[in-house]
């Protein structure tokens, strides 16, 4: 039987338009997602829509809609986005489904009744894009520390979660557990929240409607935390009561993917719900770094916003870099630990280097010579010399640096790990030169050897490339006539021999001109 692996995103706020920054989550976990699949796993992956909220509420009012018609229409641009970009996810959650809705009530009531919940008023600073209270002491200037947005004195009487009685037991989890990666947002959270103690957390509002009803005081609405963390459970068919056999299989999850500025309440609020209703916590969340935008003449990246004009959208940028082209450029980009920077300069630059120049002259190169010199047939005639087997070698290594990188969750290195195959494989040709031995017919033997391991190990290379770029991955084996290959025996494949490459001359990714690329991308500006 295949072992489980529950991977999810952090759910998108339904407020509007996801710029690129906002898909990186998506596009990340895929990758994890696909890499786990090609290695046997049993993989459960879920992404979503987060659509409750006052923010929603008043943005619905304004473009004269119902909230629901508005989410309805959000939610619709988001997996449109998401598929567009080819995520693999097996299920949509949206908070508005009535299967969560349901449970999250539930477990409202269960914690109320066990006394883990009880009502009282609040009085704080109130930020209403974060639906976040906040103590003086907490503000940054003045403002929201989240948003840097201004805020607003707000008293109301609202439901509170007993957050401090079950903080010892997340510490010890903590300390014990290799649970928040990477390692300084663990100490983050240890010690900016966990050790100087935590105050009981507002888990409903009375000042808005739109949200899920506390069943036993319809008065209130559930607020963001248990209404949006716990659809990484309702998901897989929780229930306070009886427990799908989904849930039964898939949880605790193996893996959270979300960005950095949301740890603490994915680290802290959500475990704590979860020991409080008697259930087992994730096992690893992975804060992520952020995707930065910059101007075409800077590298120098800021947060993205659409009141500072510097939001760029994944749709817009696939039209013209292609779905492949951006999940590589997202991938490649954010480190494990250091945020990523994107503007369309740095993406047409990427393109080029990595994708025309090392991949896409690469393919097109072998291909012309095994059509040229073989009649387009692969046969290893094993008249093989060092230079192969130092061929092999590194490929083989790039093989295992790539699993490994993807174990540790290191997947821009795991990226550049795949792509040292096809760079070592444009200098294998440099050291070959195929063209030199097809002009002598006693080295017609040593280069159908040369131009089989050439083919072969591109092929190595595009099944290992197949979680970040799977439309180019399954081009190039369709190209070299290549069946589908086991990850885990890819180090001992080899191509049939007789095996006929295509005689199509495509080049998988041609070289683009920036002021080309400028101008289409600004079309309805200039």
């Amino acid at each position: 039987m295949s072992k489980k692996f529950y991977i999810t995103t952090a759910i998108v706020y339904a407020s509007g338009k996801p710029h690129i920054g906002n898909v990186y989550d998506v596009v990340l976990a895929d990758s994890i997602a696909r890499f786990k699949r090609e290695q046997g796993f049993d993989v459960r992956f879920q992404t979503g829509t987060d659509e409750h909220g006052e923010k929603i509420e008043k943005k619905a009012k304004e473009a004269n809609m119902t909230p629901k018609e508005y989410v309805d229409m959000i939610a619709k641009d988001v997996e449109r986005m998401y598929k567009m970009l080819n995520s693999s996810h097996d299920r949509f959650i949206r908070t508005t489904d009535e299967d969560h809705m349901k449970a999250c009530q539930n477990m409202f009531e269960k914690l109320y009744k066990q006394g883990d919940i009880y009502k009282d008023e609040y009085e704080g600073w109130y930020c209403t894009p974060c639906e976040s209270f906040y103590t003086d002491s907490q503000l940054v200037d003045g403002k929201c520390p989240d948003c840097g947005r201004d805020v607003y004195k707000a008293k109301e009487e609202a439901y509170f979660f007993r957050l401090s009685k079950y903080a010892d037991i997340l510490i010890d989890y903590i300390k014990n557990n290799d649970f928040i990666v990477p390692e300084s947002r663990k100490n983050e959270m240890l010690n900016n929240f966990l050790l100087p103690g935590l105050k009981d957390l507002c888990v409903s509002r009375s000042t808005y409607t739109w949200g899920i009803p506390v069943t036993f005081d319809t008065k209130h609405i559930m607020y963001v935390w248990i209404d949006a963390l716990s659809n990484y459970i309702t998901g897989v068919g929780y229930d306070t009561k009886d427990n799908s056999e989904l849930y039964e299989k898939y949880w605790p999850a193996d893996l959270h993917v979300i960005g950095k500025d949301i740890v603490r309440f994915h680290t802290i609020y959500w475990p704590i719900f979860l020991i409080a209703l008697g259930e087992k916590a994730p096992k690893k969340v992975f804060g992520h770094p952020w995707l930065l935008s910059a101007s075409d003449d800077s590298d120098e990246g800021i947060k993205m916003s659409k009141s500072r004009g510097n939001v760029l959208y994944p749709d817009e940028l696939c039209e013209i870099f292609g779905v492949d082209g951006v999940r590589f450029y997202l991938l490649h980009e954010v480190s494990y630990d250091n945020d990523g920077v994107i503007s369309l300069k740095l993406v047409t630059e990427r393109y080029n280097t990595d994708l025309a120049n090392v991949l896409g002259n690469l393919v097109s190169r072998t291909i012309a010579m095994v059509n040229k010199y073989n009649s387009g047939v692969l046969v290893d005639k094993k008249v093989r010399e060092d230079i192969d087997d130092d061929f092999d070698k590194t490929v083989n290594e790039s093989i295992d640096k790539t699993v490994e990188n993807m174990e540790s969750l290191h997947i821009q290195d795991a990226v550049d790990s795949a792509f040292d195959i096809f760079r070592r494989s444009n200098k294998y040709i440099d050291e070959t030169e195929p063209w030199v031995l097809a002009k002598d017919e006693g080295k017609k033997d040593r280069l159908n050897t040369v131009l089989y391991n050439l083919a072969n190990n591109i092929c190595k290379g595009a099944k290992l490339i197949y979680s970040y770029m799977p439309d180019t991955s399954d081009k190039i084996l369709e190209m070299f006539s290549v069946d589908d290959i086991d990850l885990n025996t890819l180090k001992t494949f080899k191509i049939k021999d007789d095996t006929k490459v295509t005689d199509n001359k495509e080049n998988l990714f041609e070289r683009l001109d920036y002021e080309e690329v400028r101008k289409n991308f600004y079309k309805e500006e200039e």
